[in-house]
């Protein structure tokens, strides 16, 4: 069984900064992408940022320049750094790893149960 476990969000002011982790756990080899994604109420989920194991970063236009996603590969987890929060980035932060399940053998998408973040202006 593979988890991935999210922390890090809450309620901060425009202009401000938080940072959300995932780590994923349980059986497995290997971990490809991982990434994090967003959604707000009647919209679909969008992809913020995702890094491959071998550290190449992928943004979107809206993100560029005020987030930076990371990973420590021994840790099995992810990190976003969010810098310079707008009211527009509130939404519910979901984690994404693409990891290889040993019993399938094959890669499969995992996501976390969400977190909120909610950026007040």
């Amino acid at each position: 069984q593979v988890q991935l476990v999210e922390s890090g969000g809450g309620l901060v002011q425009a202009g401000g900064s938080l940072r959300l982790s995932c780590t994923a756990s349980g059986s497995f080899s290997s971990i490809n992408t991982m990434g994090w994604y967003r959604q707000t109420p009647g919209n679909q989920r969008e992809l913020v940022a995702a890094i491959t194991s071998g550290g190449s970063t992928n943004y979107a236009d809206s993100v560029k320049g005020r987030f930076t996603i990371s990973r420590d590969n021994a840790k099995n987890t992810v990190y976003l750094q969010m810098d310079s929060l707008k009211p527009e980035d509130t939404a519910v932060y979901y984690c994404n790893a693409n990891i290889y399940h040993t019993i399938a053998h094959t890669f499969v998408n995992y996501w976390g149960q969400g977190t909120q973040v909610t950026v007040s202006s």
